[in-house]
């Protein structure tokens, strides 16, 4: 059986470890490769071989790094269906979702290509007389990302494009449910140019994310995952002196008007609720309708959900591929029975999906609840699978009220025709990223990616311009050469005057 190995200083390594995990088809069940567990001798050469390269690679021009990223970006295209293969094969989801998936973390690399003008510092000069100013970013050094299960390529391609561009060496610890992607974007990364121990793979559970925590020699820590294991991160990683952006969980919720376009919407909803079996952390979980609008809101969503196609993600019919692993398939189909016996409405029920010549593939339907309250399991917890529930609301204000409520502010949408009420919707919202009319608002590359409240720790947000901002430091820089310098001694503040 094959064994994932880490890829530490350009090559593939096991090292010493006697612990291995199961890598399983989820369609299928099957364990079909076994991933290295690593440990802290792991750890320490990986960064051993980080602190060797990383003071050539911060030297290296800016323009040079961008150049390599260029070459990556069209490696990354020429192995489109590599890479979605692997996804869909270690983490289930559809093939045509599987390629998604890369192109939006490609939109990252495209977008670290421009770190020649991402870099640029600010000049001013003559701030006083003889004396001009300015300031620069440099990298902050070795940099690790933790990254989960649902987006194998995505999100490593959100965080490690921005730390390589500004000069910075990247450990990445991807989830060990799915992790042969993150080997095969090191080698494309080996292959543009960029030297040895630059990007660097090490696999683990919890053991090693607790050791990168606590590196010494770590600067700084990007993480994407449930909200507990965010608090985690951000409590520990801060404690041990580094700069941490931990994305945790979300419960995004969609407002629907009376208004809406009603056909679009249901259609909007269904992706959103649905797709990639709801193993999003930008998925819609919650509707929540607006007066008389919810009974056939309900109606449709109904039809849709049930004629949902699900089936090895491989397949070109199949819509929605199976969960991840077996243990949250149980998750799952427990929070959907907690859903009925706290008194929800369980309008479509996913629960006994079988799928033909898949019997032992962790699957599920569609759910589809009505008449959820904020007490029950349903709402408060992240489920993280396919199931939707439908809230009931009087009003406008009253539906706000709920949505602020919510402890988590990932993301949240409003689908409506008036331009008033989508205005004060997106302005009074307590969310970090807001769609008017668009079910999930992940901004693109050139925009920055990150919610509020529980669905945040720390003060940066992913990529784009807070990327550029995360992974370096500011270094403000004042001068003045002896021909503007006054003879004798100044004992007092230096001012402008």
């Amino acid at each position: 059986m094959n064994t994932i190995q880490h890829i530490i200083g350009g090559k593939p390594i096991t090292g010493n470890s006697t612990r291995f995990g199961d890598v399983f088809n989820p369609a299928t069940g099957v364990v079909e490769k076994k991933v290295v567990l690593g440990t802290q001798d792991d750890l320490e050469a990986a960064v051993a071989a980080a602190k060797k390269v990383f003071p050539s690679w911060a030297e290296t021009p800016p323009l040079t790094r961008a150049r390599i990223l260029f070459r990556a970006r069209d490696l990354i295209e020429q192995r489109m269906d590599d890479l979605a293969a692997i996804i869909t094969a270690e983490h289930g989801k559809i093939l045509s979702d599987a390629k998604g998936e890369v192109t939006r973390g490609l939109e990252v690399v495209e977008f670290a290509t421009g770190v020649p003008e991402l870099l640029k510092g600010e000049y001013t000069e003559q701030v006083a007389r003889g004396i001009d100013a300015w300031t620069m970013r440099q990298p902050i050094g070795i940099a690790a990302g933790i990254t989960p299960f649902n987006f194998p390529v995505m999100v490593p391609l959100w965080m490690a494009p921005m730390a390589l561009a500004t000069g910075n060496c990247f450990i990445l610890k991807p989830s060990e449910r799915d992790p042969s992607a993150s080997v095969l974007l090191a080698e494309i990364l080996q292959e543009a140019g960029l030297p040895d121990g630059v990007f660097q793979v090490v696999h683990g559970d919890k053991d090693m994310v607790n050791a990168i925590l606590k590196h010494p020699d770590i600067a700084a820590v990007s993480f994407v995952g449930s909200t507990p294991i965010a608090q985690h991160v951000y409590a520990t990683g801060t404690a041990h002196g580094k700069r941490v952006q931990a994305l945790g969980g979300a419960k995004n919720h969609a407002l629907v008007m009376p208004d809406c376009d009603l056909e679009k919407t249901v259609d909007a909803l269904i992706g959103a609720a649905y797709g990639s079996a709801g193993e999003r952390c930008m998925a819609i979980s919650v509707a929540v309708a607006v007066g008389p609008v919810a009974d056939t809101l309900v109606a449709e969503l109904a039809k849709k959900v049930k004629a949902i196609t699900i089936g090895n993600g491989t397949h070109d019919t199949s819509e929605m591929g199976p969960l991840v692993t077996a243990q949250h398939l149980a998750r799952v189909k427990g929070l959907v029975d907690a859903g009925v016996s706290q008194g929800a409405k369980l309008v479509v029920d996913g629960r006994n999906v079988t799928v033909k010549d898949h019997e032992k593939g962790f699957f599920i339907g569609g759910s589809l609840f009505d008449n959820v309250t904020p007490e029950m399991d349903i709402y408060r917890e992240e489920i993280f699978g396919p199931v939707l529930c439908v809230m009931r609301a009087p009003d406008f204000d009253t539906a706000l009220k709920l949505i602020n409520g919510s402890p988590f502010g990932n993301g949240t949408a409003i689908f409506t025709r008036d331009g008033d009420t989508a205005r004060t919707f997106t302005h009074n919202v307590t969310a970090g990223m807001v769609g008017v009319n668009v079910p999930i608002p992940v901004p693109m590359a050139f925009h920055s990616f990150g919610g509020w409240k529980d669905s945040l720790f720390g003060d940066h947000h992913m990529h784009g311009p807070e990327g550029v901002r995360f992974f370096t430091r500011m270094k403000a820089v004042t001068q003045r050469w002896p021909a503007g310098i006054r003879s004798g001694a100044e004992f007092v503040m230096p001012t402008h005057g």
